[in-house]
């Protein structure tokens, strides 16, 4: 969420306005040219002409709420650096590129010049080529050394899809060179018999965050030829590494770089971003490195029209009677049909991988109507697939096989998709970042795009279809992390130590928190210093102790009760609302029913049917107070910081009909409850602070929950944190403090320092909560102020100027220094995984989902959550003890 109504400067995100991802510009290339020569592609139907039919008729033109129009850009154009390899320049000019664009040149330049650089500018650009053409050059002059690795390259990449892409385009564009350049993925899916090879001989190695982190640094003994000969690091699609996933491989980064000094290497860092405010400092942050910014976006951009549509209510009624609006999955499918029949490349972006199962299935059921070869042309890509699937999908979407693709954000990443011609947004995804990132996928190689924005039947996305401006006219969110979180630096600390003892000379590289932490590692025994370096003393691996994507446990396996199948995974964290026992699974345009689910085994067996409904489950949250730490009166109301207990447990699940939406039933479930300990700050109103504010019983639900959604959204100015690292809870009477209580706490087990850094400045912190809530122009609240993008009660009930009287009241009590000192409370782990809670952490937009009886009394909030959780986690960080 972005508060656009604070003063100028108080947010990091309101710099310079741009409604394309790129929010600065650089220098450009030395060696500029002018000359523009036209993109060799074939015409095709404008974007205008594609809308137009989409809304043939009546009824469709009204649900188009706003069309907004971004003009063409021409390109410009430079020559490469003379230091490129001559092999390299004329295998570039056989894939059909005789110049870089401006911003290629440049990066270019830094990279051969040592300086680490990050490009920022927009989708396809060709940011790829900008640093496979000094990489390839490099890797060439290696392969003239006597053992032929001479120089070798990594790249990471946040998803294995991502990562599989780009050995594809380097494979291609290095083919001239014969073997000089020998590109291979190193990940989960490669096989054992190849993972030698790929240490051994390979010079461009492809792989991951979590690879890196578990696979190649604890075994660096193995990696030693790789190691000393490297000279470049690409981190491609950086802004994802943001909030403590990001921290965490912030520090893995570290590790690596303090590895390849220990072989006497010393790469070079070239980072490629699409959507990023501030490019440079987010970079420099993930790197702990001086980065050169490069955002001048000089490529071509075709016309992009972006409109947004809302679906029209039905006759329907749903839960207390309330209309029913079209659902944007059937929506979505509806457009989706219509663009693949127009012979339209087109690619729909959902929000859960069940939505994105469902858009393909009633797609291919409406094409099949039309033309049966047709139905064959469209598809889901979701996570959770086994790697054989995705890489046949991957193939057929790159080769046009495919004319529509239902995906989750397993594909938002910048997979070449190059030929799409639209794009179809099922919801807002939380994000204006992830949002022109999603956008950005059509258009390719300069020609027009169709992006549609189709909006769910929630608040926040209804606000947005009716105010563009929330979307249009306000650049991207700042990409925020903390390597220095001692939360997330304790276990890298451990791990460093395991893959070489940790000297006082290793500690700068870390970042000045290792100080303090050293000693209580120490006495934990996790560590122990002998003469002049700090020992890994257990037994266990170190790397074990840091989650970075904080998955919560294995994955369970869905298997075909009949044939023993292996079907796929499910995330752990959404197995209960994904695969419980009566659920609906879709797997590529299958649909199944849950037999049983095997918690322990970590197995659900299904079986083949056609149910004419999709669930829904429902669950509680509740949380507790375990030990309050400190105490601050504030006036009448109460500070408090300490340990909470936040249970989540799924209790039943709804049938919807596919199409409309319509309740047909509610069936109990019995599942054990998930637990997560963690960190927390409270503060709690009385009786006679609610008078003085004006709140009736009425309203105060609304008054509380409006404040606690405000205060998630301002914590990351003040607490180096991701909004979907915390999580919030607001109830009117709670059983631990007898007082309405809002409660902000750390999504990850034993806390994340994100609280405890809540209350020291928490002051400032709510001070800003009630401003940024009562200058904004809006009436009754908005996504800027009080609305989220990832409530799970669907942003109801909230009542904006209760929160504002609320908040002015609370803070007439507030000392000057906002808290008091705190003593280090690093918990134990917890068991069990994260929770879903009103404002959930960890799992980005909440997957679907209305809202059904807002906050109880006594602590526990009923929601519903649709499908399972949203692709791309943020995660939970294990704690140091």
């Amino acid at each position: 969420m972005a508060f656009n109504h604070l003063p100028a400067g108080v947010h990091d995100a309101l710099g310079p306005l741009s409604v394309t991802p790129v929010t600065h510009s650089g220098p450009m290339a030395k060696n500029h040219r002018s000359d523009r020569p036209p993109a060799g592609t074939a015409e095709r139907t404008p974007p205008g002409i594609v809308l137009d039919r989409l809304t043939a008729g009546p009824s469709r033109a009204s649900r188009v709420t706003h069309t907004e129009h971004l003009p063409p850009r021409e390109g410009r154009h430079a020559v490469w650096p003379d230091r490129i390899r001559a092999e390299v320049l004329a295998a570039v000019r056989e894939c059909g590129i005789e110049h870089p664009w401006a911003h290629q040149a440049l990066a270019a330049e830094h990279a051969l010049d040592g300086d680490s650089v990050v490009v920022a500018t927009g989708t396809a650009s060709g940011k790829s080529l900008a640093y496979l053409v000094p990489v390839l050059s490099r890797l060439l002059d290696g392969s003239e050394a006597p053992n032929g690795r001479g120089a070798t390259a990594l790249y990471l990449a946040p998803t294995k899809a991502l990562a599989a892409d780009q050995r594809r385009s380097v494979r291609e564009l290095s083919q001239p060179l014969g073997t000089a350049v020998r590109p291979a993925v190193y990940d989960g899916d490669t096989p054992p018999e190849e993972r030698e090879w790929v240490r051994q001989y390979a010079n461009y190695v492809l792989t991951n965050p979590d690879m890196l982190h578990r696979g190649i640094l604890p075994s660096h003994p193995r990696w030693a030829s790789f190691l000393r000969a490297l000279k470049y690091v690409v981190i491609d699609e950086c802004h994802t590494y943001r909030g403590v996933f990001g921290s965490h491989v912030a520090q893995v980064l570290r590790r690596l770089r303090r590895l390849c000094a220990r072989y006497g290497s010393s790469p070079v860092f070239l980072l490629a971003s699409a959507t990023a405010a501030d490019p440079a400092v987010a970079a420099g942050r993930l790197t702990g490195l001086p980065v050169v910014e490069v955002a001048d976006d000089a490529s071509p951009r075709g016309e992009l029209v972006f409109a947004l549509w809302e679906p029209p209510l039905t006759e329907l009624h749903g839960e207390k009677g309330a209309p029913v609006r079209r659902t944007a999955t059937a929506e979505t499918a509806d457009l989706l049909t219509d663009l693949v029949v127009q012979d339209v490349r087109s690619v729909a972006f959902v929000r859960s991988r069940r939505g994105a199962e469902l858009i393909s299935l009633i797609a291919q059921e409406r094409l099949a109507e039309v033309d049966r070869s047709l139905a064959r042309r469209v598809a889901a890509y979701r996570g959770g697939y086994l790697p054989e699937e995705r890489r046949a999908l991957e193939g057929a979407l790159h080769s046009g096989e495919l004319l529509g693709l239902a995906a989750t954000t397993a594909l938002e990443l910048g997979i070449d998709v190059s030929g799409l011609d639209a794009v179809l947004i099922a919801g807002y995804p939380g994000t204006r970042a992830s949002l022109w990132q999603q956008a950005g996928r059509a258009g390719r190689a300069g020609q027009g795009a169709l992006a549609v924005l189709v909006a769910r039947d929630d608040p926040l996305d209804t606000f947005l279809v009716h105010h563009p401006e929330a979307l249009f006219d306000q650049p991207v969110e700042s990409t925020v992390l903390d390597p220095d979180n001692p939360y997330v630096l304790a276990p890298h600390l451990c791990a460093a130590a395991a893959e070489l003892p940790l000297t006082e000379e290793d500690l700068a590289l870390f970042g000045p928190a290792c100080a303090a932490l050293m000693p209580q590692l120490e006495d934990a025994g996790l560590l122990r210093r002998r003469r002049k370096a700090w020992h890994w003393t257990r037994r266990e691996r170190a790397a074990d102790l840091a989650d970075i994507r904080g998955q919560g446990g294995r994955p369970v396996q869905v298997v075909e009760e009949g044939t023993g199948r292996l079907l796929g995974t499910v995330d752990a964290g959404a197995a209960h609302t994904g695969v419980h026992e009566g659920a609906v699974h879709l797997h590529q345009g299958r649909t199944y029913l849950v037999r049983s689910l095997d918690l322990e085994d970590s197995v659900a067996l299904v079986e083949r049917a056609d149910p004419p409904y999709s669930t829904v489950a429902r669950d509680t949250t509740s949380i507790s107070v375990l030990e309050k730490d400190v105490e601050v009166p504030w006036g009448e109301g109460r500070l408090c910081y300490g340990s909470v207990e936040v249970t989540n447990q799924v209790v039943s699940y709804l049938r919807r009909r596919v199409l409309t939406g319509e309740v047909l039933g509610e069936s109990k479930l019995d599942l054990p409850p998930r637990t997560l300990r963690t960190r927390a700050v409270w503060w709690t109103v009385t009786e006679d602070q609610l008078d003085a504010a004006r709140i009736n019983p009425e309203n105060l639900g609304g008054a509380l929950h409006a404040a606690e959604h405000a205060s998630i959204g301002l914590l990351p100015l003040f607490a180096t944190c991701d909004r979907w690292d915390i999580g919030g809870v607001s109830v009117p009477l709670h059983p631990d403090t007898l007082l309405p209580t809002v409660f902000v706490y750390d999504g990850h087990p034993g806390g994340a320092g994100f609280a405890e850094r809540a209350f020291h400045t928490a002051r400032e912190w709510l001070t800003a909560t009630r401003e940024a809530i009562a200058s904004c122009e809006c009436e009754a609240g908005c996504p800027s102020c009080i609305q989220s993008p990832k409530c799970g009660n669907g942003n109801e009930p909230l009542h904006k100027r209760g929160a504002v009287r609320l908040l002015t009241e609370l803070l007439r009590g507030a000392p000057g220094d906002g808290g008091t000192a705190i003593r280090d409370t690093a918990s134990g782990r917890a068991t069990g995984g994260g929770t879903v809670s009103e404002d959930p952490p960890g799992a980005g937009p909440v997957s679907g989902g209305t809202t059904s009886e807002g906050t109880a009394s006594g602590g526990t909030a009923v929601c519903g959550a649709e499908g399972g959780a949203a692709e791309g986690s943020a995660g939970a960080v294990s704690p140091a003890g």
